[in-house]
């Protein structure tokens, strides 16, 4: 059994050694950063502040098994403000037509801009590779969680829901827009830029090109990468696509990386969200799967199969591991 929970301080080494299998920039490989981000989380869910920004919360998953964390998903309360604004590049067109020679092209464009009042955003969704296409849906969980979050607690969080994807990176964890206009600039590595970004944004406003960006100037490999999204994160995209997010023809500067956004009313999870009281009952024949909460002070919740039945979920699911007991009130959505 997967507990899903708030994250804890005893967390900090599972999640430093996660961090070490997959490269995220909002799980970096650096002890000290990730205990901050824990110890921002736990102030987030006991005492939320009253400027969404400063507020981080962090989900984790627990393998019961093993006692071991093997998956985390964050949600961010603003990502965009006056003293970080969130930058981005639009992604445009521009007709050129010559009379004169009945000759016409459409070029691809990429115009730098900013938000200084930004969104709520998801983001940070790694699970352990071991546990990868294991028929959990593990990853789903980690995601589908957030989104009862938000649904319990609206006015911690903006009305619309931001994220970013990550782009195809080449092997060597390099991005090719970024080759192709950000060094050029910055005069810097991707992944030395990306560290950067997480404690000083005043050098991408300063340094970055203005104006507009023809796409057809760039290499191929750059202009193809412009708001696609790697193979590991092809799955993410689909999931988003199909509960309410879209594409906002904006993407990352540094890597072209596609942002996705979503009112938090049109979010299918969010909409589906629903209260039961969850019963044991045995030999049940039509059984569906639920991410369901669970009772206690904390945020937690865990995936059981059940029949539901108007306001109640019937199941056979054993929470013994959990300590709680059956008969109890819980807020459940399909997965």
């Amino acid at each position: 059994m997967y507990l899903i929970r708030e994250v804890q301080e005893t967390d900090l080494n599972d999640l430093y050694e996660l961090s070490e299998l997959v490269y995220f920039i909002s799980l970096p490989h650096d002890k000290d950063l990730i205990e901050k981000k824990i110890l921002n989380s736990i102030k987030s869910f006991k005492s939320p502040a009253k400027e969404k920004y400063k507020n981080n919360y962090i989900f984790v998953m627990e393998d019961l098994a093993t006692n071991k964390v093997i998956g985390v998903s964050l949600i961010h309360g603003q990502h965009g403000t006056e003293d970080e604004p969130h930058y981005f590049l639009r992604v445009g067109q521009e007709q050129k037509f010559s009379e004169s020679l009945s000759t016409g092209f459409i070029h691809g464009t990429l115009t730098f801009d900013c938000e200084q009042n930004g969104w709520t955003e998801i983001g940070g969704l790694v699970v352990h590779p071991d546990y990868r296409a294991n028929g959990e849906k593990l990853g789903k969980q980690l995601s589908f969680c957030r989104f009862v979050y938000l649904g319990l607690h609206p006015k911690l969080f903006t009305q619309e829901i931001h994220t970013e994807l990550m782009p195809p990176l080449d092997q060597d964890g390099n991005s090719p827009l970024w080759e192709a206009i950000g060094r050029r600039f910055m005069n810097m590595d991707y992944q030395e830029a990306d560290i950067l970004s997480r404690k000083n944004k005043d050098f991408i406003f300063n340094l970055w090109p203005s104006g507009m960006i023809y796409t057809t100037l760039l290499p191929v490999e750059a202009r193809d990468s412009i708001g696609k999204v790697g193979d590991d994160t092809k799955p993410v995209k689909k999931m988003l696509e199909d509960i309410g997010f879209s594409y906002t023809r904006e993407v990352d500067p540094f890597d072209g990386g596609p942002h996705y956004r979503a009112k938090v009313s049109e979010i299918k999870p969010v909409q589906q969200l629903k209260k039961v009281t969850i019963k044991y009952e045995e030999n049940l024949k039509n059984k569906s799967t639920y991410l369901v909460t669970l009772p206690g002070e904390n945020f937690s919740m865990t995936k059981i199969t059940g029949e539901l039945k108007n306001s109640t979920l019937y199941t056979d699911a054993d929470f013994s591991q959990l300590e709680v007991q059956s008969d109890f009130e819980s807020y459940v959505i399909s997965i």
